[in-house]
């Protein structure tokens, strides 16, 4: 039961007791705190001067709702204390300002408006404003616009001036772990799901190649990610593709770029590199493969490394049983990043 909260967690918590003005919400939000320190609901029952039934449904009550249950039997909220026009001009300005507390929330408030929210208060007006807790997606800061747009032109003309028998290809690494990890889920009210998971933290390391006009796929199991990788998975779409030309888009990993790849490329005039601009994922439409793959084998389980492996290779081996979502999914619309 031990260190089941995240940092962002713990310290949501403790700003909420420091902000609380109840006792009895107090005790309820030290009791998860001290179950994640690892305290049997004996202890905690002696400590808070509760009852063993009492720890355990506040517990529940947490892993069911979060914060907003736990606290929701004693909440004396505000609502209404702030306008209807002010409550829209405060939705306008949270979705143009990332606040990372409610307690900065409730500063801004009363700074703005005058009215003095608890914490508490404040959590629940925000969620019936629209708002959620969730994480921030990350946007490479040294995206080059112009050069991705740039990017986005030159494929265009590739595309329409190779010849019949040439093929392009999108090409990238994935490293899955072997060990599940928790996710997101529609799961029902009042119940919990389980997964099964690893110690372990040994990756397969796979190197792939996405042909859109055929929807080819090819993934290979490597040891390591190197110049060697990449030699091995282009002999393998030489051989796969004995005529035409073959134009790779790669990312810029230093493999990508060794001497020893280019004295190798020489003997294959076949074969040509096309390099996306530096920090733009989104222009590798085979990432949204490797995400696909992720997605379909998140929840489950092998017992063994070689398995998992094994299991791998063989969902890239039988892929055209995806083609109905995959049809949609894999598409050379690329993916424009905000501005």
């Amino acid at each position: 039961m031990k260190d089941f909260l995240t940092a962002k967690e713990i310290e949501i918590l403790q700003e909420a007791h420091h902000s609380s003005h109840f006792r009895k919400s107090a005790d309820r939000i030290k009791t998860i705190l001290l179950l994640n320190q690892g305290f049997s609901y004996q202890q905690i029952a002696k400590l808070l001067l509760l009852d063993e039934t009492t720890i355990r449904r506040y517990e529940k009550q947490y892993k069911k709702s979060g914060i907003d249950g736990l606290l929701e039997d004693h909440y004396h909220g505000s609502m209404g204390n702030l306008t209807h026009d002010q409550e829209e001009k405060l939705r306008g300005y949270l979705k143009d300002h990332i606040y990372q507390t409610v307690k900065s929330i409730v500063v801004y408030v009363e700074a703005t408006y005058g009215v003095v929210y608890s914490v508490e208060g404040m959590t629940h007006l925000v969620r019936r404003l629209g708002f959620v807790y969730k994480k921030t997606k990350v946007l490479p800061g040294k995206v080059n616009r112009e050069k991705q747009e740039q990017f986005k032109k030159e494929y265009l003309e590739l595309k329409q001036t190779k010849k019949a028998a040439d093929r392009i290809y999108f090409l990238d690494a994935s490293h899955p772990q072997h060990n599940n990890m928790p996710f997101y889920g529609w799961i029902y009210k009042g119940t919990s799901k389980t997964i099964k998971t690893n110690t372990g933290r040994k990756r397969v390391n796979l190197n792939g190649a996405l042909n859109l006009e055929d929807m080819k796929i090819t993934v290979l199991s490597e040891e390591t990610i190197n110049t060697h990788a990449m030699m091995r998975l282009i002999l393998t779409l030489v051989e796969k593709q004995p005529q035409g030309a073959i134009f790779l888009i790669v990312d810029n990993a230093s493999y990508n770029h060794s001497y020893e790849l280019e004295l190798f490329l020489r003997d294959y005039p076949r074969v040509h590199l096309r390099f996306l601009p530096p920090y733009s994922p989104n222009l590798n439409i085979i990432e949204r493969l490797w995400r696909f793959f992720h997605e379909k084998h998140r929840d489950k389980y092998f017992e063994k490394f070689k398995e998992f492996e094994t299991a791998a290779l063989s969902f890239f081996q039988s892929i055209h049983q995806y083609d109905s979502e995959l049809k949609t999914l894999l598409t050379d619309s690329f993916q424009t990043l905000p501005a």
